[in-house]
């Protein structure tokens, strides 16, 4: 296999789910989400502070370090990170670097080694965004596996059985999807169900019917998408619960009215050859700037 983006997840156990801190409390709750991550897949742990300056001016983790920002050091950022991971999963193997470079090359380069990359989501509405875009939008724009991004008001833990839905983005090519493993495998490893979901929508010239008429034949558009569903589930194991969900509309809304609730949305996104990495479509962007549980942007094999 050439590419992390043709991965068998289940194969790649003694890979590490890889963290980005920052020693904001986003990223430091992205080490606890992540150790218990990696506590279901039976993997272990890596967390990863990068950045072209040794001082991190943090004056949450200052705070609760009882030091000065101006004594906060990157040592002080990754051993805090590590502190929560282990509290989290004491049995867990952790792995630390610090790495003197920009966030989003480091973490870019690690992707090639790893399970899956987890980022923390700092901040709330425009602000937010501005700093997802900086170095998390970099990351699952060009990763070479899975990113997920904490986003919403996740409750920061993943718990077999109890963490919420897993809700799956199907496009237009779902036949040998990696998305659809990932998620397939999420859900199995967590014992949730795995929603399923696809948009349509009608041709432009075409008028709605009249809400009083009954027996109207299916849309082309809508039997399309009820097909799409069914080839990106065709090799889901039986005893899995799945729904599926066709949905009139823009793929975006629909992604992220599914999210409410949610343990995890994952999107794929298409690898286009001649580009450099992975170029993000509307969907994804719309969904990691706007869902209200964390999302997994899973890289698919290259187009030709």
């Amino acid at each position: 296999m050439k590419a992390s983006a043709t991965r068998a997840f289940g194969e790649f156990v003694d890979h590490p789910i890889v963290v980005g801190v920052d020693g904001s409390e986003p990223s430091l709750r992205a080490a606890e989400w992540a150790a218990d991550d990696a506590a279901v897949r039976g993997a272990s742990l890596r967390l990863v502070y990068a950045s072209l300056w040794e001082r991190y001016e943090g004056a949450s983790l200052a705070h609760d370090l009882g030091k000065p920002s101006e004594e906060v050091m990157a040592e002080d950022v990754i051993e805090a990170a590590e502190r929560r991971a282990r509290r989290r999963q004491p049995g867990r193997k952790v792995t630390t670097d610090i790495l003197p470079e920009e966030a989003e090359h480091a973490l870019i380069r690690e992707s090639r080694s790893a399970l899956a990359v987890v980022l923390g989501c700092r901040g709330r509405g425009a602000v937010a965004g501005a700093l997802l875009g900086s170095v998390s939008l970099a990351v699952a724009a060009h990763a070479h596996c899975p990113v997920i991004v904490l986003r919403g008001s996740h409750d920061n833990r993943v718990r077999r059985g109890d963490g919420g839905r897993i809700v799956l983005g199907v496009g237009e090519e779902p036949g040998d999807s990696v998305a659809v493993r990932f998620a397939v495998e999420e859900a199995v490893l967590r014992g949730v169900p795995l929603e399923a979901v696809r948009s349509w929508r009608r041709p432009l010239h075409e008028p709605r019917p009249h809400p009083l008429v009954v027996g109207e034949p299916a849309h082309v558009q809508e039997a399309r998408a009820a097909e799409l569903l069914e080839e990106a589930l065709g090799a889901v194991p039986a005893d899995l619960e799945v729904r599926r969900r066709t949905i009139e509309g823009f793929a975006r809304d629909a992604l992220l009215a599914a999210s409410r609730g949610a343990g995890l949305l994952v999107v794929g996104a298409r690898r286009r050859q001649g580009h450099f990495g992975l170029q993000l479509g509307r969907v994804a962007h719309g969904v990691l700037h706007h869902a209200a549980c964390p999302v997994a942007v899973v890289p698919e094999p290259a187009q030709r």
